[in-house]
């Protein structure tokens, strides 16, 4: 059976963990660096900053977190993104300043807001490089957002069956409209590498043969992360799919949305 006692002395071997894995240097005049046992997903130990201001203290990663994901290809700059980072700082009581993550704290509750930034460097790192179906799902909302937002009708994540007798999903399926526009696939595609590329010109390469004659195709390339390949663009035109870079989006609405 568990008792009390046991947890208590559970509880006062960590903090003496934390004690004991924890280093200060005084840094910059004013700063005092904190290295902690957290470890980051470079298998490095997180470190904060920390000075007093006001009677009270600041404490900053330093930009460390958000400019390591940049460097990393993961850029947060969209307006979902945005909402997100906020959204999971909020949830810690940490504020962005700048690229900085940071919080402020009284001597009385200095332990539990150091911890707060911590938790939250650890969760912002996961959130946008470790679960990139997280960014995945965020440009396929933005590709939904402006297909409604200018009226396209389409039924969304289609299957069909290729010759192959492999099944392939498409992301929307707008249908033959009254005004003698075919079928279209528009498939959403996230990261446009050579992979990716591949992959959908396979898909639409196994099934055009099984869909209306006249039906076309559009690849969606988020160019926002990265700048979007020649090799990749001229990849779609050889198998007669249209690329959108999403930032020329407007330039494709009248044959999507007719």
């Amino acid at each position: 059976m568990t008792t009390v006692q046991e947890i208590e002395r559970l509880l006062d071997a960590h903090r003496a963990w934390l004690k004991d894995k924890t280093t200060l240097r005084a840094v910059n005049g004013d700063w005092v660096e904190i290295t902690t046992p957290y470890i980051d997903r470079h298998n490095d130990a997180l470190q904060i900053y920390a000075r007093s201001e006001n009677g009270g203290y600041i404490l900053s990663d330093d930009s460390y977190i958000i400019r390591d994901l940049e460097t990393s290809g993961c850029n947060i700059d969209t307006e979902k993104r945005k909402d997100l980072l906020n959204m999971t700082l909020n949830g810690f009581g940490v504020e962005l300043n700048e690229e900085a993550l940071v919080v402020r704290a009284s001597p009385e509750n200095f332990p539990a807001r150091k911890h707060n930034l911590i938790q939250a460097m650890l969760a912002v790192n996961d959130l946008f490089y470790l679960a990139s179906p997280i960014v995945q799902s965020l440009f396929f909302e933005d590709v939904v957002q402006w297909l409604e937002g200018n009226e396209v009708r389409y039924t969304p994540k289609v299957k069909f069956t290729g010759t192959s007798g492999f099944d392939h999903l498409f992301h929307f399926v707008i249908p033959k409209s009254p005004h003698k526009q075919p079928e279209r696939i528009v498939q959403a595609i996230n990261r446009p590498t050579r992979d990716s590329t591949e992959s959908f010109i396979y898909a639409w390469s196994d099934t055009r043969d099984i869909r209306p004659p006249d039906s076309k195709a559009y690849a969606v390339l988020n160019d926002g992360e990265q700048t979007v390949s020649s090799g990749v663009l001229d990849a779609f035109r050889n198998y007669h799919i249209r690329p959108v870079l999403f930032s020329r989006r407007s330039e494709f609405v009248e044959e999507l949305a007719a």
